[in-house]
């Protein structure tokens, strides 16, 4: 059966790809478009109240299906495959493609060539950026703003160690369905992480296990290596060192560094043991 998270299917409507192979009402053509939002919610209901399965951040793409006239879009994300319900105001036609991404966790947007200036908008890692031209310290974007260039590369320029740019993450609040410093899960985590390091990855961590690295053997717990993903149901770490591994968890409601064994222990006395350690190299 196809996985729901990453089939644009409903009972009434579905991609036009679909049909012959799935049952639906209606199939439809989609439509790209671009987020335009700095972080969009993806939800799993056209409501600001329903949850929240994962974020859209600004220049990536997505294929509209519906709209309800009340301010929501249904549709699939073009980079990971997730589908779902995005505010109509995060949404605008396609422009150029975008050179260049957000390379810190976190920068500001400035209206002009000042640091003193109020930022007109905060940007997270990862987000997509047209880069114009160069003042000084500040690349221009398209839309007039101002970042430090330390803070932009380029599109195609990846992180040397993913391990190295969760650990940016340490202290970033818990958060269901985030991926951002703002907040972030255990598998936005790991998503965000090997992105930034040119690795595709899928978004939910049972997604991961399935589909990232190879499977270590019983031993593995006592082998781990720097960049191994340790998997529990519904959970995901990734290992540092041989003893110490990076996670976003709700213990903590935090993004932590912590002992291994330690953790292996806390969540087997909370009911769930360890399903795999895989490793991606």
């Amino acid at each position: 059966m196809d996985d729901p998270r990453l089939t644009p299917a409903r009972p009434d409507l579905a991609a036009n790809y679909l049909e012959g192979k799935i049952a639906a009402a209606r199939f439809v053509e989609g439509e790209e478009f671009e987020i335009v939002d700095a972080l969009a919610p993806l939800r799993e209901a056209p409501s600001s109240e329903a949850m929240l399965l994962t974020q859209a951040l600004r220049g990536e793409r997505v294929t509209i299906y519906d709209r309800d006239g009340e301010g929501f879009a249904w549709g699939q994300l073009n980079g990971d495959g997730y589908v779902g319900w995005l505010p109509d105001r995060a949404l605008a036609k396609p422009a150029d493609q975008p050179a260049h991404k957000i390379t810190a966790v976190r920068t500001f947007a400035f209206p002009g060539p000042s640091i003193k200036l109020p930022p007109v908008e905060t940007l997270v890692m990862g987000l997509l950026v047209t880069v114009q031209r160069e003042d000084g310290p500040f690349a221009v974007t398209r839309e007039g703003w101002y970042l430090p260039r330390a803070h932009v590369g380029s599109r195609d320029r990846f992180e040397p160690d993913f391990v190295a740019v969760a650990e940016r993450f340490v202290g970033t609040p818990y958060l269901w369905g985030g991926k951002s410093s703002f907040g972030i899960d255990c598998s936005g985590l790991v998503q965000v992480a090997l992105n930034a390091a040119g690795t595709g990855c899928p978004r939910d961590s049972d997604m991961q296990e399935e589909g990232l690295g190879r499977e270590l053997g019983p031993a593995g717990a006592n082998e781990l290596q720097r960049g191994d993903l340790i998997f529990w149901k519904r959970h995901v770490a990734i290992a540092r060192d041989a003893t110490t591994i990076v996670h976003a968890n709700a213990h903590h409601m935090a993004t932590v560094i912590e002992n291994t064994r330690e953790v292996i222990a806390r969540i087997k006395t909370a009911g769930s043991e360890v399903t795999s350690i895989k490793r991606l190299k």
